[in-house]
């Protein structure tokens, strides 16, 4: 076979091209869940597009402008589930629409144009579970024998503004039908309810939008109609819709013998005496929750008083919410029809103040529900009301989105009920006060989102607690104390705050969940959470992280150990700094191997340091460069300091030398000589030459002492062991007490053991582990530089008679001689 030439190829593929383009134009609906889903809601579309793929499985055209389906509208979409075709203007469906849709489970014809149920269009699919074809303008309710076909139905709800009439055989077709729901709409005044009509139903739970003011007998007959039948749930919708009920009749009669155990008002018109009515029988009833949604209650005009007291049912659950008059609350001028309710809600009901009466019959309650109302401070705790031990049962207690501000007062209710754990604040103005807080202690779980907590609120709250509840109420830092006096705390929430850093000191030893998202604070280390062992679940994203060492050690680490689980990771961590960063996710964070390897980088550093500082230890002792550093800059210290400070005495010699016997001869023949042959030479005075004859030693020494400069010490064993050199020392310090240690001058001729010293060369001890001092060197090439240290710290000699300025050289800065300088500490 020949190859087809370039052109005609490149031909082809420009049609395929324009054929794909086509069919993107013809479909402006999005697709989702891999090209499993169709979404085309609110489009304003005339027709159902095409170019669906096959595999579509739930495809949504609600809110358009559709007014007909036909087999060639649902084409091709063999694996179709799911169908919303809920507000359109479709007035006819073609008996062969869903021929190609066999496997539809979940069909919605809400709110259209429907002159008929369009039974012939719905008798391929066997498998339907789910079907709503309510709020239609169709006139009859009788369902075709297709629906009898409907095994596999769960869920069915139909009628429509038009249906004023339901006939007994309607719903016949649905009598071997097992539904779990079915709802009926009437008119909005239903004409005639015909006995039976609902004897055909085998469903748990019932839906009734049927306006009865006209026709307010048919309730009881309704409800007879279920008798025996498995309903658990019953719901009446806008049950007297324009007119409160003014019969003697009772409408209700024929509840005590059905087995549902739930019903719910929702809309509609009620006074004092159907609310009566209706309680006597849900009394008699298997009823254990009752509501009452958006009902528009009212007075009655004359009130029936029978039945006023024994009105008590007892109820798992009563729900009053969306009332916009509170006198529902004690609808016959007393609160007992409240007595038997376990949990109770009171909801959106617009009352601010809680009666002191009404504490007293709530005393079976075990959860109250007082949510999104008026409540304020002083009329939630009413001093004058006497509230211990009127509610021992209660454990739950939710005052959510009223208009609460002070801690104490809820705190002060707490303390009267003995059983109360669960305490639901959220949604207030609670914790801008400040206030001492005294806790029932029996409270174990606490929510305060959404109010205005500081950290001085800490200090008013409970001790007791295993879960608190911060999240959204501004707090922008924590108080520490508060969490090592929660033992029990186990589960803390705090996001949506403004926290800027998380304490290193963080100690809650038996928290297991914390939550901090969202939150202000960008640096988290491995340390931020050493004090919580037992937290295992931790939530953290969407703070403004600075993706450096510190959070990249701690989440190695926290892989490392497995724990604790980030709840949130990967997705709403994201780095905020630095800015070559910026918005990359921390995942992707990925540092060089050395650059947050603290042990390696350590390693590194100390075998580089210690080759450098072996070299250069081997470069200064080879040339000896140390010791005449150290010694040039000691030298150079001491003409700096001896520049600088000084005194001016009227002394007789430069120096007086303390030595011993043993080291008269170095002192001889190497110090005298130095020093008096200098030019301008120094005058010195030693003991055996110019102690005058015949005094007493001591006084000799102390005037001698006295009329020096200096004084310099030569140290050696034999001067430990001399008890004359011992006095001398003392005077010499005794002296530096007053004029400075300066003065003083330590020559080391020869090693001495600074801890082997007895005890009476304390000060000894203190001067060499103290001071710097000058050290004989045994070389003959480093004495030179000895004896210029030496001079520098005696001074130029001057004429002494006149009072010779003499330098200030500090002795503690004094440079080492030659040898090794050596400066103890």
């Amino acid at each position: 076979m020949r190859p087809w030439p370039a052109s005609g190829t490149g031909g082809l593929r420009c049609a395929v091209l324009l054929a794909l383009a086509g069919t993107a134009v013809l479909l402006p609906c999005r697709l989702a869940d891999r090209n499993q889903t169709g979404l085309c809601k609110g489009l304003s579309l005339a027709r159902v597009p095409r170019g669906f793929p096959g595999g579509l499985r739930s495809l949504d055209l609600s809110y358009n402008k559709l007014r007909e389906i036909t087999a060639a509208d649902l084409a091709g979409l063999t694996q179709l589930r799911s169908l919303d075709l809920g507000y359109n203007n479709i007035s006819r469906i073609a008996p062969d629409a869903f021929l190609s849709t066999v496997l539809l489970e979940q069909l919605r014809l809400f709110n259209n144009s429907l002159a008929f149920i369009p039974a012939p269009a719905l008798r391929p699919l066997a498998n339907l579970r789910w079907l709503d074809m309510s709020n239609n303008p169709y006139g009859s309710a009788a369902l075709d024998g297709v629906f009898g076909a409907l095994r596999r139905l769960r869920v069915l709800s139909m009628g429509g503004p038009l249906l004023r009439d339901v006939a007994r055989g309607d719903l016949a077709a649905l009598k071997d039908t097992a539904l779990q729901k079915f709802a009926f709409k009437s008119a909005s005044s239903l004409r005639r309810y015909e006995a039976g009509a609902f004897s055909w139903l085998n469903t748990t739970e019932l839906w009734c939008d049927m306006a009865l003011d006209e026709s307010a007998a048919a309730l009881p007959v309704l409800l007879r109609d279920l008798r025996g039948k498995p309903l658990d749930y019953l719901r009446f919708r806008n049950l007297f819709e324009f007119t409160y009920y003014q019969g003697a009749q009772d409408p209700f009669s024929g509840l005590a013998e059905l087995r549902a155990t739930k019903l719910v008002f929702y809309r509609g018109k009620f006074n004092e005496n159907l609310l009566r009515l209706a309680l006597l029988n849900v009394q008699r009833s298997r009823v254990r929750q009752l509501e009452l949604v958006a009902i528009d209650f009212a007075r009655s005009p004359q009130w029936n008083s029978s039945g006023v007291g024994a009105v008590a049912p007892r109820l798992d659950r009563l729900l009053l919410q969306d009332i916009s008059n509170p006198d529902v609350l004690r609808y016959d001028w007393t609160f007992t029809w409240l007595s038997g309710v376990a949990a109770l809600s009171i909801v959106n009901v617009n009352f601010n103040y809680v009666p002191c009466d009404a504490w007293g019959e709530m005393r079976s309650v075990e959860l109250l529900d007082i949510s999104r109302n008026r409540l304020e401070d002083a009329y939630i705790y009413n001093q004058r009301c006497h509230y211990r031990g009127v509610m021992p049962k209660l454990r739950d207690l939710v005052l959510a989105d009223n208009r609460l501000q002070s801690l104490a007062v809820v705190a002060s209710l707490t303390r009267t009920w003995p059983r109360l754990a669960r305490l639901d604040l959220s949604h207030n103005a609670l914790g801008s006060l400040q206030e001492t807080c005294q806790w029932g202690p029996t409270l174990r779980w606490l929510a305060l989102h959404h109010n205005r907590v500081t950290a001085a609120t800490f200090g008013c709250l409970p001790t007791t607690l295993e879960y608190l509840d911060l999240s959204h109420s501004q707090l922008d830092r924590l108080d520490m104390g508060y969490f090592a006096r929660s033992p029990r705390l186990r589960e803390l929430l705090l996001s949506g705050n403004k926290i800027k850093f998380i304490p290193s000191e963080w100690s809650c030893s038996s928290l297991e969940a914390l939550a901090i998202d969202g939150n202000s604070f960008g640096v988290i280390t491995r340390g931020s959470f050493l004090n919580m062992p037992r937290l295992a679940n931790l939530t953290a994203g969407n703070n403004p992280y600075h993706c450096t060492c510190d959070l990249y050690g701690f989440l190695r680490e926290t892989r490392r150990r497995g724990r604790p689980r980030l709840g949130d990771w990967p997705q709403n961590w994201t780095c905020y700094h630095p800015e070559a960063l910026l918005d990359t996710p921390v995942a992707s964070y990925a540092p060089r191997p050395l650059e947050c390897d603290v042990p390696a980088l350590v390693a590194v550093a100390v075998a580089s340091t210690a080759v450098a500082v072996a070299a250069c230890a081997a470069l200064c002792w080879k040339l000896e460069a140390g010791w005449y550093v150290r010694a040039t800059y000691r030298l150079l210290r001491s003409k700096y300091r001896a520049g600088h400070a000084g005194t001016s005495r009227h002394c007789l010699y430069h120096a007086f030398i303390s030595y011993s016997r043993a080291d008269a001869e170095w002192v001889r023949r190497e110090l005298l000589r130095r020093l008096e042959s200098a030019e301008p030479p120094y005058r010195l005075c030693i003991h055996e030459r110019d102690f005058v004859p015949g005094r007493w030693i001591i006084d000799n020494i102390v005037e001698n002492i006295e009329n020096s400069a200096k004084v310099i010490f030569v140290l050696s064993r034999s001067f430990v062991d001399s008890e004359w050199c011992n006095y001398e020392l003392y005077f010499a310090h005794q002296r530096a007490v007053g004029l400075g240690y300066q003065d003083v001058i330590l020559v080391v001729k020869e090693p001495i053991d600074v801890r082997g010293l007895p005890r009476r060369f304390a000060r000894l001890r203190k001067m060499l582990g103290s001071r710097t001092y000058l050290e004989w060197p045994r070389e003959p090439g480093r004495q030179p530089f000895f004896w210029m240290q030496l001079r520098s710290l005696l001074g130029t000699p001057g004429g002494l008679s006149g009072g010779e300025e003499e330098t200030d050289v500090d002795a503690t800065s004094t440079a080492t001689s030659a040898g090794t300088a050596t400066t103890s500490t």
